[in-house]
């Protein structure tokens, strides 16, 4: 199936501009005709630019913003929920907004509050081996940045199993953790179209963030684990076409996928090669697979890092070493 036949289903995308080069483009709205209204599945990015395209979007598609009856949120990154407020605002009633509610708490504080929630996991993440000079420029470059997101008051608990009956297409809800611990797919069953969010994307690797709590303590998600035995579980799906969160619609599912699992193969082979010069910390090991960037890149490095020394743990590969100053990891 092609993108110019999803209209025919009451399938609609509008990419939506945002100024995060790493996510691999412009973020995807998706308008989904319902029986008695429509569905939105992400709302993009809460700047005038992003509610700007969103409006020409539903325009070209012949539809209002007052025949929204639901939006549901794949997860908690701002890019894919800041403008539910305004969408909210535009619609002029109440609607339900639906997100998995291991990721309800991001969207609550309408990212906002990164800043304080990087400091207040400062202890922990110069555990990991971030020098404390770092931390502060990406808090104060965050700090600086406009507001791109309104508060959403109220969530309605998105359950994976659950079920949105729309005039062409039915779609079942799949969580599928890694991304975020609350990332939540559409799949539709009879023509195998998946909206993917950022679970899968065909030019761009999934970047599992390490998990920040609001106390500080070290998440026990483990991303990047997770994020595998999500990937194996849209094997089983059967998937014709992809619509992913960034980037056009694609056919090639399971190319994608092997070349994700190859890529991050390659990644922790470099890692484990390095590795035999001695135990080193997530950030040393940053260093080790990245070259020097912006210092905004370097919590989306960490992350990745941390990512790929916790699969090789989960493999037996490598061991943690944890001293009470700094974890480091080593050979096994």
């Amino acid at each position: 199936m092609q993108e110019s036949e999803l209209g025919k289903l009451g399938i609609f995308r509008i990419p939506v501009p945002i100024p995060f080069a790493q996510a691999g483009g412009p973020v995807n709205a998706y308008i989904i005709e319902g029986e008695d209204g429509l569905l939105l599945f992400d709302a993009g990015l809460g700047t005038v630019q992003s509610q700007a395209a969103l409006a020409e979007g539903f325009a070209l598609t012949g539809h209002h913003f007052n025949e929204v009856n639901s939006i549901v949120l794949s997860h908690g990154h701002i890019d894919h929920f800041g403008a539910a407020g305004w969408v909210l605002e535009q619609i002029g009633r109440t609607v339900p907004v639906y997100i998995h509610t291991e990721d309800a708490a991001k969207v609550l504080t309408s990212g906002l509050d990164w800043p304080v929630l990087l400091m207040r996991n400062s202890k922990y993440l110069s555990r990991l081996g971030l020098p404390m000079q770092v931390l502060s420029e990406i808090v104060a470059q965050l700090g600086n940045g406009p507001v791109m997101a309104g508060r959403l008051e109220r969530l309605i608990p998105l359950v994976a199993g659950e079920i949105f009956r729309c005039r062409h297409v039915t779609l079942e809800v799949q969580h599928m953790p890694g991304h975020t611990p609350g990332l939540c797919c559409l799949y539709e069953r009879s023509h195998r179209l998946l909206f993917s969010a950022d679970h899968i994307l065909e030019r761009v690797s999934p970047n599992p963030l390490i998990e920040l709590r609001k106390d500080g303590e070290p998440s026990c998600f483990k991303p990047l684990i997770s994020y595998f035995e999500s990937l194996e579980r849209v094997r089983t799906l059967g998937v014709d076409l992809v619509l992913p969160g960034h980037g056009a619609p694609f056919s090639s599912c399971g190319e994608v996928i092997e070349s994700l699992s190859a890529f991050y193969d390659r990644r922790q082979a470099k890692l484990l090669q390095v590795l035999r010069r001695g135990p080193l910390t997530v950030y040393e090991g940053m260093r080790e697979l990245f070259p020097p960037s912006s210092t905004f890149e370097a919590f989306l490095m960490l992350s990745e890092a941390l990512g790929n020394l916790e699969l090789l743990e989960h493999s037996g590969k490598v061991e943690r070493m944890d001293d009470g100053e700094f974890i480091r990891f080593r050979l096994a």
